[in-house]
């Protein structure tokens, strides 16, 4: 079927773009299942894809962006409430949220290929699209998995100073003084350097990546992370800058037996 807008010179094959938009909504709401597992039913996807098709209605009542803003609004969020249900205003927001995030990024990745390759054919964007989403999702499980390796560390010094950081989860960190059977949390030392005054430090031996040396360590008050009380470790003062962006110290794997 074509339809031919009154005053312009624009077709529009009306079959061909209800088929997309399903389509395309299915994929939207199909990421939010994988990605926040909501474990819906795929026909309650269905049926909030074919509601979504109303929104087409907007090509042919002519209406004010502002009105057309808060009717997506009002159908997003009926979209996932068939979708999804409602348990509470924050499951339902963030759903919602999810579903103009992830049309955002789709929509914009859509509009890059259509300007890149010039008038790129539908076929090919609908087989596009869910590697995108697909990419999306195994981003988004990425992150939340690298998430939980961080830590708001408070270092407690034997004179009271205080050093608020940002510690990583390095399983690969299993430092541990052979004297004193201390595991060990490295520091970059210009974090501390000209804060306070190292009194005795230690030094450990260590092995890594083929080179062995002396680490510098000292010994805190205590630490804090996640409100628990750790009195048994020692701090290691490391010359080498942390890869990791926004990373201030590298907790070792002993900490997850302790917290």
């Amino acid at each position: 079927m074509i339809y031919n807008h009154v005053g312009d010179n624009m077709i529009i094959y009306i079959d061909l773009l209800i088929i997309i938009n399903f389509l395309f909504d299915f994929l939207l709401l199909l990421t939010i299942n994988v990605a926040l597992k909501r474990y819906s039913k795929i026909y309650k996807l269905i049926l909030a894809s074919l509601f979504g098709e109303l929104t087409l209605l907007s090509l042919f009542i002519p209406i004010s962006s502002v009105v057309f803003t808060i009717l997506k609004i009002i159908m997003g969020v009926i979209m996932v409430l068939i979708a999804f249900g409602y348990k509470n205003i924050k499951y339902t927001l963030y759903n919602v949220i999810y579903l103009y995030m992830v049309s955002i990024i789709l929509g914009g990745f859509i509009y890059y290929l259509n300007t890149e390759f010039k008038n790129i054919n539908y076929l090919i964007i609908l087989l596009i699209s869910p590697i995108i989403l697909y990419v999306f999702i195994k981003s988004i499980k990425e992150l939340k998995k690298i998430k939980n390796y961080y830590y708001q560390v408070k270092i407690i010094f034997k004179d009271d100073y205080e050093l608020n950081l940002t510690g990583f989860l390095d399983t690969g960190n299993k430092l541990i003084d052979p004297i004193t059977n201390k595991p060990i949390i490295l520091i970059n030392k210009k974090k501390i350097k000209g804060s306070i005054h190292i009194r005795s430090p230690m030094y450990v031996p260590y092995n890594a990546l083929n080179h062995h040396g002396l680490l510098e360590c000292i010994k805190p008050k205590y630490i804090m992370i996640h409100d628990k009380k750790l009195t048994n470790y020692l701090i290691g003062l490391s010359e080498d800058s942390f890869k990791l962006n926004g990373i201030d110290c590298l907790l070792n794997y002993k900490i997850l037996e302790d917290i």
